[in-house]
């Protein structure tokens, strides 16, 4: 999904050949997932170009990345600080993101107060 995001519309063999060298799965192997995501309405036979089809996303990834935070905040019982606590003690948060989070805590706290 992440070619086809970053990309746009790719054949199985682009989207193979987007892999590094060194862990690039088999045809077959990328040709499945991609069926597979077309079955679940992920993606789309977007053209044919001779006999190769090209596939283009049917969701986002803003919408993708929504789903799977509320499905692992889910895993912790709805409580999202022990998954915010340890992004923050592992050092996976920039200082960039810190301050981003900062400022979406303040808007959303003018917003309760409005």
């Amino acid at each position: 999904m992440e070619t086809l995001w970053s990309k746009g519309p790719s054949s199985i063999r682009e989207l193979q050949e987007a892999f590094p060298e060194k862990q690039r799965p088999a045809y077959t192997t990328v040709q499945t997932v991609v069926y597979r995501l077309e079955w679940k309405k992920a993606v789309r036979r977007a053209k044919k170009v001779s006999n190769a089809h090209v596939f283009e996303p049917l969701i986002s990834r803003n919408a993708v990345q929504h789903r799977m935070i509320d499905e692992l905040v889910g895993l912790f019982g709805g409580r999202a600080l022990p998954i915010v606590t340890h992004l923050i003690d592992s050092g996976k948060l920039t200082r960039e993101e810190v301050r981003e989070a900062q400022k979406a805590l303040r808007d959303l706290a003018r917003k309760d107060t409005n």
